[in-house]
């Protein structure tokens, strides 16, 4: 089905440096840097291990000395679900990069795959033996075997969709015949009994399979990989997520957004719309824009006693993110990119260490809360694989195409080489802009407000007329200022919308400046119990428990002061101090913690 709001291909973004001025004090760049050179410091062998000892083709007399361990350990029931991870990944960062030497290791990998398929037959080409999924038939406990499969899968649908390697869709095809064969053998119920055990992202790759090939036996694969037990429920409005656990739907919901797109049946769409009511419209979510714990949903509108050591699990923040992309891609609707921004700082960025690049599985958000980090090769939680996939995929979500023209949805530094009339866009962030109060005088108390300023630089081979959408964020404090080549806009105060001007461009400079403040965010069942955020990013009190802090929560000017706020180079920090409170704290952004011990949510009570 036609998006309304079309992605830009790959290859046409590149980001550009730094993703700071007031928003991050490390570049996105960097943050990249760490996760690309970690995909190449990885043994290929390694990577490998799991399904060479599927086919044969590694078996070790003693205890390996150099092999990946953790979950990819080769006693674990979830060997080799990160492969098919860094091939997405790979895929990905080549699309946009042109990086020969990743897509040489990856084109490798592919061949050692097609190999390993060779040696198991002709078909099966799994990480773990197909006898797993007979185990699920007959009731034995066995840890998420469709959700490793499906790695693989997507792994190799994406190398060949993304990363134009041919070879990859003759072993997914090929692999396919196995799943259309074993399928065959069961009835309906059979099928959704099977399907109660954990089936990852199962349906999205059949989906997309059918959407490159349209063969039938591809569109069997979908019609049997589908959840009637789950999509059902979800169509007749009821709660079926409370307390259960998250990521074994989210990637089911992308199947069926990902069905919608290749097969045009409203039901699938309906599914979509009718998750994402009771995922985040009914259910709210933390000042982070998580909503788990422990790895399940949380109650709807009850997060109090729900802070813990286990928030937030990094795949469910990612699997949210990409939820986000397909409902704002055919709706374009800002709350799906607000969204998706919330979690990006708070989430993906918050969860990686910015001097190692390793994730941390989960993100705590009970006081004096401690992030875990992982290691390189012993670990190998499922959110390390997530990780690399997600830190290759940011230049997807910052412009979409439009029938009208170019929507800017996400304020990341970057370059658009768009296809259409040759236009090409630089985006930069401003962090030397001055402060509002000497744009507005008579908006005197936004003087010391700090704000998000951007520039957009549109180069036209020749004049062209388009319209360019500008999202004005959620988080938006006042009236924001536009200007095109120093020509000021009538912009009006309409956060989480978009501003939308038409006109022949060919050599034009957009200044954009949103106002920006300190603002509270209580939980929704304990009103005086906040999180304090600068814009879109979340404050972290660097505390171990959570005084109570004196003013008003809703000026959290009463109670907080700016702190280290200028860098030589006259760029804004987001750092601030307490004020007049029992105990000084510092609060600096979520996302560049890394060690410390932080809380986020305080009780807070007027002063007598």
């Amino acid at each position: 089905m036609a998006k309304t709001h079309q992605p830009m291909e790959w290859s046409s973004v590149t980001l550009q440096e730094p993703l700071s001025g007031g928003l991050q004090s490390v570049s996105l760049t960097q943050r990249i840097a760490l996760n690309r050179n970690y995909m190449l410091k990885l043994k290929t062998a390694n990577l490998l291990q799991n399904h060479y000892q599927q086919a044969g083709l590694w078996n070790p007399s003693h205890q390996p000395q150099d092999c990946h361990w953790g979950w990819e350990s080769p006693t674990s029931q979830v060997r080799g679900q990160f492969l098919g991870h860094w091939l997405s990944a790979a895929a990905r960062t080549f699309a946009t990069t042109d990086d020969a030497e990743l897509k040489g290791k990856a084109d490798f990998i592919i061949s050692e795959l097609g190999r390993c398929q060779r040696e198991n037959g002709g078909e099966w080409v799994g990480s773990v033996p197909a006898e797993y999924l007979e185990w699920i038939v007959r009731g034995k406990r066995v840890w998420a075997t469709h959700y490793v499969l499906h790695k693989t899968l997507m792994g190799l649908y994406e190398m060949f969709e993304i990363g134009q390697n041919e070879q990859a869709l003759e072993i997914l095809e090929r692999w396919a015949k196995w799943f259309h064969r074993w399928t065959a053998r069961f009835s309906r119920e059979q099928m959704d009994d099977i399907l109660d055990v954990e089936t990852g992202g199962m349906l999205e790759v059949w989906a997309n399979l059918y959407g490159v090939t349209g063969k039938q036996e591809h569109l069997d694969l979908i019609e049997r990989y589908t959840r009637p037990r789950l999509f059902d429920r979800l169509l007749a409005g009821e709660d079926v997520l409370t307390n259960r656990h998250a990521n074994t739907t989210i990637p089911e919901i992308h199947g069926a957004a990902r069905a919608w797109e290749v097969t045009g049946e409203q039901r699938w769409r309906d599914i979509v719309e009718a998750y994402w009511r009771c995922a985040v419209t009914e259910r709210g979510y933390f000042c982070t824009g998580g909503q788990t714990n422990n790895e399940m949903w949380c109650p709807p509108q009850e997060l109090a006693g729900q802070l813990g050591p286990l928030n937030q699990e990094f795949c469910t923040v990612y699997n949210m993110m990409r939820l986000a992309h397909y409902l704002f891609s055919w709706t374009g609707d800002a709350s799906y990119a607000d969204y998706y921004e919330r979690n990006l700082y708070n989430g993906i960025l918050a969860q990686q260490n910015s001097g190692t690049g390793m994730v941390t599985y989960y993100l705590p958000l009970e006081a004096g809360g401690k992030k875990t980090w992982g290691s390189e090769t012993n670990h190998f939680w499922c959110c390390h694989g997530t990780l690399v996939q997600a830190y290759s995929s940011h230049g997807r979500d910052i412009y979409f195409a439009t029938d009208d023209g170019l929507v800017v949805s996400q304020y990341i530094p970057s370059r658009l080489d768009w296809h259409y009339h040759d236009v090409a866009v630089t985006a930069q962030l401003d962090s030397k802009t001055p402060s509002l109060g000497a744009l507005s005088p008579q908006q005197g108390k936004w003087r010391d407000r700090k704000q998000l300023a951007f520039t957009l630089d549109i180069d036209c081979a020749q004049p062209v007329e388009f319209e360019l959408k500008i999202r004005l964020p959620w988080w938006l404090a006042g009236e924001p200022v536009i200007e095109i080549n120093g020509e000021r806009q009538h912009v009006p105060y309409a956060p989480s919308s978009f501003y939308a001007v038409r006109r022949t461009w060919q050599h034009d400079h957009v200044r954009i400046i949103f106002p920006k403040e300190l603002t509270s965010v209580a939980l929704p069942d304990a009103p005086d119990t906040v999180a304090f955020m600068d814009g879109p990013i979340v404050l972290a009190g660097l505390c171990d428990h959570p005084h109570t802090l004196y003013g008003s929560k809703d000026q959290p000017e009463t109670i907080f002061t700016s702190h280290n706020e200028r860098r030589w180079d006259q760029q804004w920090r987001t750092g601030y101090q307490t004020q007049r409170q029992e105990q000084s704290i510092r609060f600096l952004p979520l996302c560049d913690v890394v060690d410390e011990r932080y809380t986020l949510y305080f009780p807070v009570q007027e002063r007598a």
